[in-house]
């Protein structure tokens, strides 16, 4: 098996993109309930409004030669292929930086976030060498030819990757499932993990069942904010994690077979889970940003396959061990994660609680996630 680097483009052939304006011509549109707006998912007058700017006014081709911008690269580890971007910063002294996605992210969440930190605007400032894989399973590094990609792997695939590439110590960046791959990677890899930072955290950054009554009367107004936002989710948000983490088979062959059943089933969490929720998408980033992250994952057939790492994160068998690699946390306002019942698992030594922005912040503030990534590094450098 080849260990090679290949470079990479995206070119998406025509036909594929005239597929896609074909379908979307000939959605049958269901039926929902009057009066209910966003109670039930996806309210549709607004999402027959969206479909119509992906058939009449976006431009897959404007977005597609945003991501060619920078360099892309492909090479196999563990038997499947990973597309990732690498971009070096002029300054020879910046620190390497791995930057994992979640689901329903791609790559595309970070085309934002890579120049200010590559080439910052205060040339002073802290600077980047930048590596954007995409997760095995998803957009350009999917479909993967086997089952077992949990969190675990995709690390040590990861962990690989850094090394192909030639950086000996590095610092690793998630959020969503990218906050469960980050801390992994400091736990396969911690010889050259210097840092790990995670956004949109979870598992391992939040309390494990029931919190007791003496815990509950010392918790904070921002700690039960949270707790109660967890809460709704657990209770009302998830049956999205509960779908893909029993029958990732069954739900795709109507994501892969519908773009807009591809549409809904991610938009709806752009509706939840960018700040403020009570809003439209529209309100935290950029409508073709978001059209453009749905695109990839209908072009590249990946429903199905990104779909497995809630299965395998499910099934596997394999649970959080106490890391000992420095730790930031960036909670954004929609984001749960609390710093007493993540100490446990993490060697927290740098937390912010940022009172705006949401689940997906590199798309949503990413000055403020490359502001407080440097701070982090400030704090790794101390």
């Amino acid at each position: 098996m080849t260990t090679d680097i290949v470079p990479f483009t995206l070119a998406t052939p025509q036909e594929s993109l005239d597929d896609l304006r074909d379908r979307l011509a000939r959605t049958r549109w269901p039926d929902q309930i009057p009066g209910l707006g966003w109670s039930r998912g996806v309210e549709m007058s607004y999402l027959r409004e969206l479909a119509d700017y992906w058939l009449n006014e976006f431009d897959w081709r404007a977005q597609e030669a945003d991501l060619n911008a920078f360099p892309q690269y492909t090479t196999t580890i563990d038997g499947t292929q990973i597309h990732f971007l690498h971009v070096r910063s002029a300054n020879p002294d910046a620190t390497p930086l791995l930057l994992v996605h979640g689901w329903p992210g791609s790559v595309i969440e970070f085309l934002d976030l890579i120049e200010p930190l590559t080439t910052p605007a205060d040339h002073d400032a802290r600077a980047f060498h930048v590596v954007v894989p995409s997760m095995p399973g998803f957009g350009l590094s999917g479909p993967t030819p086997d089952a077992g990609w949990d969190s675990g792997r995709i690390a040590t695939a990861f962990a690989e990757l850094m090394r192909r590439l030639g950086y000996d110590r590095y610092i690793a960046q998630g959020g969503d499932f990218g906050a469960f791959v980050a801390p992994d990677l400091g736990r396969v890899d911690p010889e050259h993990v210097i840092g790990v930072h995670v956004n949109a955290a979870t598992f391992g950054f939040i309390p494990f069942g029931q919190v007791d009554d003496d815990v509950a009367a010392t918790l904070t107004d921002v700690e039960r904010d949270r707790l109660g936002r967890l809460a709704t989710y657990l209770s009302d948000g998830n049956g999205y994690f509960q779908i893909q983490a029993t029958r990732p088979h069954t739900i795709g062959v109507a994501l892969n077979d519908s773009p807009v059943g591809q549409l809904a089933w991610i938009v709806d969490k752009f509706k939840e889970w960018t700040y403020p929720s009570t809003e439209l998408p529209e309100k935290a980033l950029s409508r073709d940003r978001m059209l453009a992250d749905v695109t990839l994952y209908w072009l590249t057939g990946t429903a199905t396959s990104s779909a497995q790492i809630y299965y395998e994160s499910m099934h596997s068998g394999r649970w959080p061990t106490p890391s000992t690699v420095p730790t930031g946390v960036a909670v954004f306002a929609e984001d749960v994660a609390i710093r007493r019942f993540a100490e446990p698992l993490n060697a927290i030594v740098h937390w912010s609680d940022i009172p705006e922005g949401g689940h997906f912040a590199a798309m949503e503030r990413p000055g403020l996630l490359a502001a407080d990534l440097r701070a982090f590094a400030t704090v790794l450098a101390a």
